[in-house]
């Protein structure tokens, strides 16, 4: 599978076996499937999202926002226990670019993306087990 390094940029290619043994990247040497989510800004959004062949789960949130931080604990929850999905949260403050072009509205907003493209939306904070819930109900 490829995956691309939240912290490089970089493509690798990881065995599907593999992804749970905290993979390194061949570049940077930094983790390249952390068990927590990556922060993405609007440079990386795009690229990242191209570049990994393992469904991706987008968090667009901000510092202010009440329930993106009741929420954050839950989303870093499932990435911990889902090592087969790439889970990224992007401050939809900092990343106007991405934000206007995926149309986000309110926040938090969860996405979900298989092969570059979205398959799925929610809007607000759901518990570990919704999203887990969600996720699976919207993968192809």
């Amino acid at each position: 599978m490829l995956l691309v390094c939240p912290h490089c940029g970089t493509r690798n290619r990881v065995p599907d076996e593999r992804l749970a043994e905290d993979p390194s990247c061949g570049h940077c040497g930094q983790p390249v499937a952390p068990h927590r989510p990556a922060a993405l800004s609007d440079a990386d959004l795009g690229p990242y999202l191209q570049g990994t062949e393992a469904p991706v789960v987008v968090d667009f949130w901000a510092t202010w926002c009440g329930p993106c931080r009741s929420y954050a604990p839950h989303f870093e929850q499932l990435a911990a226990a889902r090592p087969e999905l790439r889970f990224v949260k992007v401050d939809s403050d900092a990343a106007p670019r991405s934000s206007a072009s995926l149309q986000i509205r309110s926040i938090p907003t969860t996405l979900l993306f298989v092969g570059g493209r979205e398959v799925a939306r929610q809007s607000g904070a759901m518990s570990a087990a919704q999203l887990s819930a969600w996720i699976d109900s919207a993968l192809p």
